[in-house]
């Protein structure tokens, strides 16, 4: 039996049965509202998010003057944080319990269009926060009062962009570099020369779809971590991409991931990465620290947990992308969690290891321009199906 995270059930070892005690909703209602808040979009839209404890399974009904997010097998909570910005279209929102279903209804000064898919997201929990429900609108012609279906998994859909509204800039790092070669395979191959082909590749490709895209080396150069992430600031960046090439002390691991900052690594082999990526400024180790703590000064923590959840919701797209390519993906989660130096920047980013230059068999692959085309590919897809405005 399985009761809301606010509720705890217990039944005695004489299996005494407790349930016919408690109201119903207790024991039906597996999500709740965590958060609500509104904000300002550019061109005028109006975002609105809903902060849920497991993923939301909902559908939307526009009304006159309103919109109701339906929320199955949900359960109302009043005592929740709100917090609303002026010059939104939403007037207030109320919590109506129905049935097994909670109906969370946006009271609008005017009447909206019906939300274009891609104007619709489902943000994975990072951080301090869980699931969110994004939706971002604009004042239009009201369709019918009726619901539209939306499935909970709309932020999986894998439909580019019609169109790039601006030219985004992407800021690429070939990991390593110099007399840092990063990890090398038992057939020699070295991961600074395999990232370094995969970047300008992918430079390439990004610049023929419309994007903007810059290298952190284009040679055979040594760089600090702090230098890489400064480019990304100097270059004004939408998005910062670290490409590396992973090893393992077994020889048959294999298979990419992907990582996303944090203080605190998601698991014992997040951290391991993170020690060893991190490691590459002990070569000229001057002026880390100073770096560190000049960037952990510099990020107001509202910056920081904006730069987070765009990093979050880029390497999801990411995964996503490398799994349907059919790329092998490591055992485990596809997107991981470190303290990752290169990433420390106001810059949205991911660090993507392609692959295994320890296993036999992927330092193989890894070499040939076809594979490495492969993942080029999955990367540009990935930032195509991204949303810069998240």
């Amino acid at each position: 039996m399985e009761i809301s995270r606010r509720g705890i059930l217990q039944i005695s070892a004489l299996g005494v049965v407790i349930a016919g005690l408690l109201p119903r909703m207790a024991f039906a209602a597996r999500n709740s509202v965590r958060s609500m808040r509104t904000g300002v979009q550019p061109n005028g839209k109006t975002r609105l998010v809903i902060e849920t404890t497991a993923r939301p399974s909902y559908s939307l009904i526009y009304g006159e003057n309103t919109l109701t997010v339906r929320l199955s097998n949900a359960a109302a909570d009043n005592a929740i944080e709100k917090k609303w910005a002026s010059g939104t279209l939403v007037k207030s929102v109320s919590q109506v319990q129905d049935g097994d279903a909670l109906n969370v209804v946006a009271t609008l000064n005017r009447s909206i269009a019906e939300i274009p898919k891609n104007q619709i997201m489902v943000l994975e929990p990072n951080g301090d926060n869980e699931y969110r429900l994004v939706l971002d609108f604009v004042a239009g012609t009201k369709t019918a009062v009726a619901s539209t279906k939306t499935e909970s998994d709309t932020s999986d859909t894998d439909t580019p962009k019609k169109q790039i509204a601006k030219k985004h800039i992407i800021v690429i790092d070939a990991g390593h570099g110099g007399k840092d070669p990063g990890c090398i395979g038992k057939g020699g191959t070295k991961e600074k020369t395999v990232v370094l082909s995969i970047a300008k590749k992918l430079q390439t490709q990004l610049q023929s779809a419309g994007f903007i895209a810059y290298l952190t080396r284009t040679g055979d150069t040594y760089l600090k971590l702090n230098e890489r992430a400064s480019i990304g600031e100097q270059r004004r960046a939408d998005l910062f991409l670290s490409i590396h090439a992973n090893a393992n002390p077994s020889r048959s691991m294999k298979g990419f991931s992907v990582y996303t900052l944090s203080e605190k690594a998601s698991d014992e082999e997040a951290q391991k990465l993170a020690d060893a990526e991190n490691a590459a400024d002990k070569i000229d180790v001057s002026g880390f620290e100073q770096f560190s703590k000049d960037i952990r000064i510099a990020l107001s923590s509202l910056q920081q947990h904006a730069v987070a959840e765009m990093s979050q919701e880029y390497a999801n797209g990411c995964a996503r992308a490398f799994n349907r390519a059919s790329i092998e993906q490591q055992p485990g989660p596809a997107v991981r969690h470190a303290p990752l130096a290169v990433l420390r920047s106001t810059v949205p980013g991911a660090l993507i290891e392609c692959g295994h230059l320890s296993n036999k068999s992927e330092e193989k692959l890894l070499k040939s321009s076809a594979h490495q085309d492969k993942i080029v590919s999955a990367i540009v897809r990935s930032i195509k199906n991204y949303d810069f405005e998240v």
